[in-house]
């Protein structure tokens, strides 16, 4: 597979991957309008000749209550502009010059869209200012709180900062593990075994993964999904070969474990006290190093490993206890 990809240094625990802003993290008001949760029924009503011109690059959304009075200072550029309740009901109590002014006063250019909330009617001078400006102006049934909900939390996916990754992803005991190392070392094979004792595969040789929140969230691109590619035998669809319960569409990605030549004269991690980590979009995950040579079990040292890091997650540490009953025999050796 021929896939163009950015990779990243694993040899440098401590380099970072952060994309660069692209034209992937920011959506127009058309994607928005056509994307949006069902439960939303976004509908446009005004000012649908910028739904191509305008553009959300934040999950954020501003409620448009300050800047109706006058304090536009906060609005921030990419944002949904909400227009709810408390609003309307500040737009009802001003006479119709007030009214007018309040809106068109709004800094047009710094606002991506507005947003109604409760199917509530918009005033006629909001239509006017929509229109004129080319700013989307938009609906939803939902009360604000909904709203803001299940729209932010389509964004957030949406606008997630994102790289592909050259490795193999794959689902073992819940947990989202990584699998790097250089071109024929042997990933491919290492995920096709686990498969056959029962771990799922994400994806094989290009990795997309997605910052949500705090975690790391991986998938196969559509092109690969469901296919891993093994020398000799080929390129294989692995729902087809083992079933359905062996393919997984994505998993947040908790732990990385790179495959590496075991060469003279490298060393490496004998005991396990110190604990390696890489760094993705700002997001630190544990990592192992396991140096690959002929004869070593790669599936098991992997599966291992996993084992490893969920017994670290309960606070043990195997490399600690062996060096305290280390120290305590020597303290009785001395006695």
């Amino acid at each position: 597979m021929n896939a163009k990809m950015e990779t990243m240094d694993l040899s440098n625990p401590d380099s970072t991957i952060v994309p660069s802003v692209g034209e992937c993290e920011r959506v127009s008001l058309r994607e928005f309008c056509n994307e949006a949760p069902a439960v939303a029924d976004i509908r446009v009503i005004a000012g649908a000749d910028g739904l191509d011109k305008r553009f959300l690059t934040s999950d954020r959304i501003q409620k448009l209550g300050l800047a109706l009075t006058g304090f536009n200072t906060y609005i921030h550029t990419g944002r949904i502009q909400m227009i709810g309740q408390s609003e309307f009901s500040f737009l009802a109590d001003l006479t119709d010059d007030q009214r007018r002014e309040a809106i068109a006063s709004l800094p047009t250019n710094s606002i991506s869209c507005f947003l109604v909330t409760k199917g509530l009617s918009a005033p006629q001078e909001l239509f006017v200012v929509s229109n004129e400006h080319q700013i989307p102006l938009v609906s939803t049934p939902l009360v604000s709180s909904r709203a803001i909900s299940s729209i932010s939390e389509y964004l957030q996916r949406r606008l997630a900062q994102n790289i592909t990754l050259h490795g193999v992803l794959i689902e073992i005991q819940g947990i989202g593990v990584l699998i790097t190392g250089e071109s024929a070392i042997g990933k491919s094979e290492c995920a096709l075994e686990l498969i056959t004792r029962g771990h799922r595969l994400v994806a094989d040789d290009a990795v997309q993964i997605k910052q949500i929140g705090n975690c790391l969230e991986g998938a196969a691109p559509e092109l690969t999904s469901e296919f891993l590619e093994i020398r000799g035998l080929g390129v294989v669809n692995i729902r087809e070969l083992f079933g359905i319960s062996a393919v997984c569409s994505n998993i947040n990605i908790d732990l990385c474990i790179e495959l590496t030549r075991w060469e003279d004269g490298l060393s490496f991690e004998r005991l396990g006290i110190d604990k390696l980590e890489h760094n993705i979009l700002g997001i630190r995950l544990r990592k192992f190093l396991l140096p690959v040579r002929p004869g070593r079990n790669l599936t098991t040292l992997v599966e291992t490993a996993v084992k490893l890091f969920l017994l670290e997650r309960t606070g043990a540490n195997p490399a600690i206890e062996l060096t305290k009953r280390h120290d305590k025999l020597l303290q009785q050796n001395m006695a």
